[in-house]
């Protein structure tokens, strides 16, 4: 998979991600942890643990990543297993990190719907997320593709000393 993307901001492929864009990758998921918002991760991540990381993934858990005409990735998203269970294998959890000064010029949305696809192709029916509460800039996004709010963890973990709520989103791929 290769997809091509012009926006304002420049030219931008997104395309599967491999093992020698590993350390751009745990830079861009450093950042999200850094900055508190998108992850109830409170360590940073080595390259070793994210090549571990990436290397166990099955072949339906992609992990795909923007980058442009100089291989800057500026963010990347996965597919994850939602729950081991049978039942469960036509569902997927989701993550997204975007760069932090990338942020807020379209490329999350534009990423989130190539992994949407990729969801598809792979034979998912849904994808759902967990979410901070405090996360407005992601859930702007996620109900822009169509995500609906189903719930909210309450107290759901601890980052920082504080209590933190999770809102849960989902969104059927097969309407």
């Amino acid at each position: 998979m290769q997809e091509a993307l012009e926006s304002p901001n420049g030219k931008f492929f997104i395309r599967i991600a491999s093992l020698s864009d590993i350390e751009q990758i745990t830079e861009i998921y450093n950042q999200g942890i850094q900055d508190r918002i998108a992850t109830l991760e409170a360590n940073t991540k080595s390259v070793g643990e994210m090549v571990e990381w990436l290397s166990s993934r099955s072949p339906r858990h992609k992990v795909l990543v923007m980058e442009d005409e100089k291989k800057s990735i500026k963010g990347w998203a996965s597919l994850n297993v939602f729950n081991t269970r049978e039942c469960y294998q036509g569902v997927a959890d989701l993550s997204i990190y975007i760069r932090r000064e990338e942020r807020g010029k379209g490329l999350g949305k534009q990423l989130l719907l190539a992994l949407m696809e990729v969801a598809r192709q792979v034979g998912f029916y849904k994808m759902v997320l967990t979410t901070l509460a405090v996360n407005s800039t992601g859930h702007r996004l996620y109900y822009s593709v169509g995500f609906r709010k189903v719930g909210t963890y309450v107290k759901q973990g601890m980052l920082d000393g504080k209590w933190v709520d999770v809102h849960v989103m989902e969104k059927f791929l097969l309407e």
